[in-house]
């Protein structure tokens, strides 16, 4: 399956001549692709159950929040509740939306370098899917559970039970009302898929390719990602360590894309002449 699905956007350059349509065409192909590494592992969830890691990010996070997970602090401090169930505050909203507006950002960004730098946008979009990809190979390798799932599915962890809420799962219900079931498993499709926090990688790497551009450009993606990863950490999405983790995966990418970039530029090449044969050299 994985095969197949990697191989879509390189029979797709295959077949038709490079326009801005292919392009945009293959990113989401590309996409498509990551979508069935990153849901795959969930099709047998009592295999990958057995397998997942619960208490290494909470210990890890104990350490950062002084004893005390950082999800826990906040939500102490900043949500609200009443007899009749949470209260949702203007800052809560604006923290679940960001949240929500992630599946957009990193896509966007590429879509923006493309319009405004196009002379930038193969290297924007190797990077960002770059992440997505090996994100995902992670998530096969080491299943991992965020906070939220802890405390709901996973028995109490040698380093302590974890009390965190779903908030963004509670808003999404509440606002939503009867679509929200529907809306979600759009948009779910593999609860054991934490560590590292892909939304925030990638919105990190989104600052950077942005930042390339213009100083405009690069201020409003450092305002998102700051906002994103407060909210994520605050939902309880992901653990504080997740999203160090994913910020060093894009580190890590960054720093390792010139000496992968001769092997890139040769594979680029034989898809190019097979491109070329595949349309009698004209």
């Amino acid at each position: 399956m994985q095969a197949l699905a990697f191989g879509a956007p390189v029979a797709l350059c295959v077949a038709t001549r490079r326009s801005r349509r292919r392009d945009l065409a293959t990113c989401v192909l590309q996409m498509w692709a990551y979508l069935a590494a990153y849901k795959a592992p969930h099709d047998d969830p009592d295999t990958q159950r057995r397998r997942v890691h619960v208490d290494y990010p909470a210990r890890i996070d104990r350490i950062l929040g002084f004893g005390e997970l950082p999800s826990e602090r906040l939500q102490r401090a900043l949500s609200r509740s009443g007899p009749a169930g949470p209260r949702w505050r203007l800052i809560d909203r604006i923290l679940v939306w960001a949240h929500w507006s992630w599946f957009l950002v990193p896509h966007g960004t590429v879509v923006y370098v493309m319009l405004r730098r196009p002379d930038r946008f193969t290297r924007a979009a190797v990077m960002t899917y770059a992440v997505f990809d090996i994100g995902a190979s992670v998530y096969w390798l080491a299943p991992t559970a965020p906070p939220w799932w802890a405390a709901s599915h996973a028995e109490p962890p040698p380093s302590g039970p974890v009390a965190v809420r779903r908030m963004m799962v509670e808003y999404g219900e509440d606002f939503w009302q009867d679509g929200w079931g529907s809306l979600y498993s759009v948009f779910g499709g593999n609860p054991l898929a934490a560590m590292p926090s892909l939304h925030f990688a990638t919105s990190v790497m989104a600052t950077l390719l942005l930042a390339e551009v213009g100083p405009v450009a690069g201020t409003v993606g450092a305002v998102y990602t700051t906002t994103l990863g407060f909210a994520l950490v605050y939902l309880g999405e992901h653990y504080a360590v997740d999203l160090l983790a994913g910020a060093a995966l894009t580190g890590a990418i960054r720093r390792a894309a010139p000496y992968a970039a001769p092997i890139l530029a040769r594979a680029a090449g034989a898809v190019s002449a097979a491109e070329e044969l595949a349309h009698g050299g004209t």
